[in-house]
C-alpha cells in the first residue's frame, strides 16, 4: 500500500528528457515508483492534463526571518518551490551574539528592506549559534530549507566592531575558519559574501573589509565539506564583475568547490554586460572551474511609496536619510521648503526627469483614481512641476500612501534574455523571496519562466525549463536527493498546468509583522505541491503539513 499516488499526468522528471504519461507513487516521504504504477494508495491525486515534476528549487532568497513565523515561506510553495536557499548576500540570522543583533538588523533593513518590527515582534530571539537558529525554524517548516551562513556575521562574531574597520589578523582568520566549520556541521549549505552591500549608515558591510587571504582561508574550509561559495559582485561594472569571476574560478579550482554569483543583469544601459560575463564563465569552466552566474527570469519592477524607505533611492543619501526617520519627523522634513529644495536639487537640473519621469502612479489606498496609470512626467506637467517635486507633493497630499512603479526600466527583451537563460552554464535564481516586499514584485520567477520563455518565446522546451530549476539546481548545490522524480529520492513534487502556469497579478499574500499587508506575486496554474511526500499546498490553499526539513 502506497501512501499516495499522483496518477495520469505527464511526468517531466527533471532529467531534461521528453515527458511521458505515467504515475508517481510515494511511500514514507520518498518516491517509490515512477511509470505505470500498480497497486493501491491511501490517497490518489488526479493529474490528468497536468505536468508532474520535481519540486522547484530557489537558490537565492532571504526568508531567514520569515521562516521563524511562516514555515511555508509564502508565497514560495504556491509557485511550486519546495526548497529555498536563504542566507544570501553575506547575511544570515546566525551566528550572531546578542549584543550584535541590532547591528545585523540594521543591515537587513538596508540591504533587504525589512521593517525592524519583523525582528522584534514576530519571534523570540533565543539563539546565538547556527545550530540554535536551525532548531528555531526546524519544527515549523512546510518547505525545505538549505541555508547559507553569512560572511558578514561570521566576521562580526569574531572581530566585533572591528569587522567594519580593518582586515583580519591571522588568529582572527583561524577563528573564522573554526566558526565556519561549526556552521557547516550544523547544516549550512555554504557561505555567502558580498562586495557591494552597505549597512543602514552607508558603511560597507563586514565582508567587504576582508582581504583575499581571508576569503581563501574560508574557501579552504568549504573545500573540506564540498560546499558552496555565493557572492554578490560589483554587478554595475562589467570589468570588475569579470575580475570577480576570475577570483571565484581560482577559489573553485584550488579548493574544489562550487561557486555562484548573483545577480547577473542584462540591461540596455550596458548591453554587453551579461554576454561578456557569460563568455568569461565559459572560459573558466573550460579550465575546470565551477562559477555559476545567476539570472532572474523576470524584470525588476520596483514599487514604492514615501511611507517607508526604498532601494529606489539608494544612490540619493539625502532622500535615504529623510525616509529613514520616524513618520512624524519624515512628514516634517518633507514639508520643510529648504529640505525639499535640496532633495529636488539632488536629482540634477532636470528635477528628476531622467530618474523619475517614467515612474507610473500605481495606486495606494489614498491615491487619486484619475492619476493611476499615468507617468510621473505626465502628472508633473499637469501640475507645472518637475517630477521630484510632484512626487513629494502628491505623496504629502495623500498621507504618503501613493505608490509609484518603476517598471522594467533597462530590462532587455525576452528574445535576448531567453537564450541566456537557456545557456547550460547559466543558473536560474536571484528571486530575492522574503525581501524587498514593499518594493520589488518579489517572486513569480518560476511561473514567468514558463509563461514568457517556454510558451511565448519558445527559448527552451518545457522539459529543459523544469530541469533548470530542479535537477540542475540540485546538482549545482549538492542537494543529492532532490530535483528528480526517481525511486528512492525525496518526494518533492509539483503538479501544474503547462498552459496556464504564470505569476499572477500582485495580491495581498500575508502580513509582515508590524508593517501591515505586504504585496507579493501570487501564482497561477500550480495545483498541488508535495514536500517530502505530504501535501503542503493544494486547491489554492496551504495545508497544515509540517514536512519540510533543513537539507544539505
Amino acid at each position: 500500500m502506497f501512501d499516495l499516488i499522483v496518477r495520469g499526468g505527464t511526468v517531466v522528471d527533471g532529467s531534461g528528457q521528453p515527458g511521458f504519461a505515467g504515475d508517481v507513487a510515494v511511500k514514507d516521504g520518498r518516491i517509490a515508483a515512477v511509470g505505470e504504477v500498480e497497486g493501491e494508495a491511501r490517497r490518489v491525486i488526479d493529474a490528468a492534463g497536468r505536468i508532474v515534476a520535481p519540486g522547484f528549487i530557489d537558490p537565492h532568497t532571504h526568508f531567514d526571518v520569515q521562516l521563524l513565523w511562516d514555515g511555508a515561506a509564502r508565497p514560495a510553495l504556491e509557485h511550486g518551490v519546495t526548497c529555498v536557499v536563504p542566507g544570501n548576500c553575506s547575511l544570515s540570522l546566525a551566528p550572531i551574539k546578542a549584543d550584535d543583533r541590532r547591528r545585523v538588523v540594521g543591515m537587513f533593513q538596508q540591504i533587504e528592506e525589512m521593517p525592524p518590527e519583523a525582528f522584534t515582534t514576530a519571534f523570540d530571539w533565543t539563539w546565538e549559534d547556527f545550530a540554535g537558529y536551525r532548531a528555531a525554524i526546524e519544527d515549523g517548516l512546510s518547505i525545505n530549507v538549505a541555508p547559507l551562513v553569512g560572511h558578514s556575521v561570521i566576521r562580526l562574531w569574531v572581530m566585533g566592531a572591528a569587522a567594519q574597520e580593518r582586515a583580519a589578523t591571522a588568529d582572527e582568520i583561524t577563528a573564522m575558519q573554526d566558526l565556519l566549520r561549526e556552521c557547516l556541521a550544523a547544516g549550512a549549505v555554504g557561505l555567502s559574501t558580498s562586495f557591494v552591500d552597505v549597512d543602514e549608515t552607508g558603511r560597507p558591510v563586514p565582508s567587504r573589509f576582508a582581504q583575499f587571504e581571508e576569503l581563501d582561508a574560508l574557501a579552504a574550509v568549504l573545500g573540506e565539506y564540498g560546499r558552496m561559495l555565493q557572492c554578490v559582485p560589483e554587478f554595475y561594472a562589467t570589468d570588475i564583475t569579470i575580475a570577480r569571476i576570475d577570483q571565484l574560478a581560482e577559489l573553485s579550482l584550488k579548493h574544489g568547490i562550487p561557486t555562484t554569483f548573483s545577480p547577473l543583469f542584462d540591461t540596455s544601459a550596458v548591453p554587453d554586460n551579461a554576454p561578456r560575463a557569460i563568455a568569461r564563465v565559459e572560459e573558466q569552466f573550460a579550465r575546470g572551474a565551477r562559477v555559476w552566474p545567476q539570472m532572474q527570469t523576470r524584470p525588476i519592477d520596483i514599487s514604492f511609496s514615501l511611507l517607508r524607505p526604498s532601494l529606489f533611492f539608494a544612490r540619493l543619501p539625502r532622500w535615504v536619510r529623510v525616509l529613514r526617520q520616524p513618520l512624524d519627523q519624515r512628514l516634517a522634513a518633507l514639508r520643510d521648503p529648504d529640505t525639499v529644495e535640496k532633495m529636488v536639487g539632488d536629482l540634477g537640473p532636470d528635477g528628476g526627469e531622467a530618474m523619475m519621469g517614467r515612474l507610473i502612479v500605481r495606486g495606494g489606498d489614498a491615491a487619486p483614481a484619475g492619476l493611476v496609470g499615468k507617468t510621473l512626467s505626465e502628472v508633473a506637467r499637469e501640475r507645472g512641476q518637475v517630477p521630484a517635486r510632484a512626487l513629494i507633493e502628491l505623496s504629502l497630499e495623500n498621507g504618503l500612501d501613493v505608490a509609484f512603479l518603476s517598471a522594467s526600466q533597462g530590462h532587455q527583451s525576452t528574445d535576448r534574455i531567453g537564450p541566456m537563460l537557456a545557456h547550460p552554464l547559466v543558473h536560474i535564481g536571484a528571486s530575492d523571496g522574503g525581501a524587498h516586499l514593499a518594493s520589488f514584485s518579489t517572486y513569480g520567477d518560476t511561473g514567468y519562466l514558463f509563461s514568457e520563455f517556454v510558451r511565448k518565446a519558445g527559448a527552451m522546451s518545457l522539459e529543459k525549463a523544469v530541469a533548470k530549476i530542479t535537477a540542475e539546481t540540485a546538482d549545482i548545490w549538492g542537494l543529492k536527493d532532490r530535483g528528480r522524480l526517481a525511486p528512492g529520492l525525496a518526494a518533492d513534487i509539483v503538479v501544474f498546468d503547462a498552459k496556464s502556469i504564470d505569476r499572477a497579478d500582485e495580491l495581498p499574500a500575508f502580513d509582515m509583522p508590524g508593517d501591515g499587508m505586504r504585496y507579493v506575486r501570487a501564482a497561477r496554474g500550480v495545483d498541488t505541491v508535495l514536500v517530502n511526500g505530504e501535501v503542503a499546498y493544494a486547491d489554492g490553499g496551504y495545508t497544515d503539513s509540517r514536512s519540510g526539513v533543513v537539507c544539505v
